[in-house]
């Protein structure tokens, strides 16, 4: 009998527990370690922020999800993982054994890194439901005191596509309140240009996003360095390609969110040999550790080099079709493992990306995600927005069903009108 542990439970987290319950044998058991109860739609807390959607729409109990289908769960969270042997400190002392443990734990979030950056400080945030929360109240004042929004993400971060859409969303609530004339938007952004994402690009979304920001009269600053935030001023330095400072900024504000740069969570830092010195989780080709050969690493807590050199550091994203095919492979090959087998699943890390701006969006299929691409689509259009809806709607069903499902996938063949994954890998690019 085998005990498979399952530590963190977002996106990722969730999936992956519901695929491998299906793998796993009538002897064997599976837990999920997470701190808290509730799983929260982390691509809905853009609109969280600006009021369209409430807590309550967007999270599920846990708990009970998984009671329902004979998952053992422990909402105290991680304190410290001692892979050596085989245990897990939990928050309040108990410890946890494994004989296979899939780390999956998201990020944590590096506020610290920059002075007067975060919640606790100056600028709002959209990572987690809790900062959304505190955003739309931020923007309640906003509507009531109209003035200069700055947003985007700092040197160092790699999840670039909600600040991207949480701009466009801020247009469009603005719009809707009748004040966006006063309301002066600058995109602030570590990317070489508009539109890289941390992919180099996909398809002509530097066309599309430049295209979209020009419609709607929001000025940007890319190679930009967030030095220092104050009250209702954020210190900006623009770079050339060497990296020298090329123009320096003092950009006022009456809001202000900035994505942070990403590190690993407190429980596995300083683990040598299983992460690298962020705290990110090394694997394999087949999500393993090699160092630690029982433990897995899925999602946005693994360790992956960036897309090219940048004159500031920019990260690569790991999107949901990523993550989903990091899922299946991690299934299969844990799997593979407990009937006496070796693993041989490989994840294909492609992207599948639906950037809302609350009335329209971008959407783009890269295959794979890093370039070189078999595949490389992108597309502008209102229907995007409402995909994006249906998205929402569609995981969170399965989540509370417990019916793990390769949305991104058939998100993928539908877009590219095949009928066969195989298919995308030949066809051109358009």
């Amino acid at each position: 009998m085998a005990h498979v542990v399952v530590l963190g439970a977002g996106l990722g987290g969730v999936i992956m527990a519901y695929e491998m319950k299906e793998k796993l044998g009538p002897d064997d058991r599976l837990s999920v370690v997470n701190l808290g109860e509730t799983y929260s739609f982390v691509p809905s807390n853009p609109w969280v922020a600006v009021g369209w959607r409430d807590r309550d729409e967007i999270s599920v109990d846990l708990k009970s999800a998984f009671s329902r289908h004979g998952i053992g769960f422990h909402p105290e969270g991680a304190a410290k993982l001692d892979p050596e042997n085989n245990r897990i400190e939990l928050n309040g002392g108990e410890t946890l054994d494994y004989d296979y443990l899939i780390i999956s734990t998201g990020p944590a979030l590096a506020f610290d890194e920059i002075e007067g950056l975060g919640p606790k400080h100056f600028t709002q945030s959209i990572c987690q439901i809790d900062h959304a929360e505190a955003a739309k109240s931020a923007f309640d004042k906003l509507v009531a005191n109209p003035g200069p929004i700055v947003v985007g993400a700092v040197q160092g971060a790699s999840c670039f596509g909600p600040a991207y859409e949480f701009a466009f969303i801020l247009d469009t609530a603005l719009r809707q309140a009748k004040i966006r004339d006063q309301v002066p938007i600058t995109f602030v952004t570590p990317e070489p240009y508009i539109g890289h994402l941390g992919l180099d690009g996909v398809g002509d979304t530097k066309g599309l996003m430049e295209g979209a920001m020009r419609d709607r009269h929001i000025k940007w600053i890319t190679n930009a360095k967030v030095t220092s935030v104050e009250e209702h001023t954020m210190h900006v330095e623009e770079v050339d390609e060497k990296g020298e400072v090329k123009q320096g900024y003092a950009l006022d504000f009456n809001y202000a969110m900035m994505l942070p740069a990403f590190r690993g969570i407190d429980a596995v830092q300083g683990l040598e040999g299983l992460v690298n010195p962020r705290g990110f989780v090394v694997i394999d080709d087949y999500q393993r550790n090699p160092k630690y050969q029982n433990v897995f690493g899925i999602g946005v807590c693994v360790a992956i080099p960036p897309v090219g050199k940048t004159p500031l550091p920019v990260g690569v994203p790991k999107t949901g079709f990523m993550i989903e095919s990091m899922v299946t492979a991690t299934a299969e090959n844990i799997s593979a493992l407990l009937k006496g087998g070796k693993p041989e699943a490989v994840a294909t890390w492609n992207a599948v990306c639906l950037a809302d701006f609350g009335d329209e969006g971008v959407a783009f299929v890269a295959q794979p995600q890093i370039p070189p691409r078999n595949v490389n689509w992108a597309k502008r259009g209102k229907w995007v927005h409402f995909a994006k809806v249906g998205f929402e709607k569609y995981f969170l069903h399965k989540v509370r069903s417990g019916q793990p499902d390769t949305f991104y996938e058939n998100l993928a063949l539908h877009l590219l009108g095949v009928k066969k994954l195989k298919e995308i890998e030949i066809r051109p690019a358009d």
